[in-house]
């Protein structure tokens, strides 16, 4: 059981993407699902299911299929960590790579983007960089 269910599911992600499988299987949770939810909004996976199969909840992410331009979803990095938590306020969500990458925060109104939480003046938790 790992203490840190977010950074799990970021490297189960970023592994699965790296082999170039199709989708990947893993550990359900609420804010696993919201990271989810935002990362198919963005356009960065193909689509998600949350279901419970034997009483264990999963989560189950479909990754786009590689174009000639290259992956949807190039990386991802855990930002803030159970150690050291790392907040932003409304003025200083941090662009990724100059503005083609996207973060995800942890507001007071849910799981969102860096983008939706400037347009909605929030600050919060930076839980991950994605590109």
């Amino acid at each position: 059981m790992s203490t840190d269910t977010i950074a799990d599911m970021l490297t189960r992600i970023r592994n699965a993407n790296a082999s170039a499988h199709a989708r990947v299987s893993l550990p359900a949770s609420k804010l696993a699902v919201e990271i989810a939810r935002v990362l198919k909004e963005e356009g960065y996976i193909g689509d998600y299911v949350a279901a419970a199969t034997e009483g264990t909840p999963k989560l189950e992410i479909v990754f786009k299929p590689k174009n000639p331009r290259g992956k949807a979803l190039a990386g991802v990095r855990r930002i803030s960590k159970p150690g050291l938590r790392i907040y932003a306020r409304k003025t200083e969500i941090p662009r990724v790579l100059g503005g083609l990458g996207m973060c995800i925060l942890s507001t007071s109104h849910g799981v969102m983007s860096g983008q939706q939480a400037s347009k909605a003046g929030l600050g919060g938790e930076v839980l991950c960089f994605v590109w």
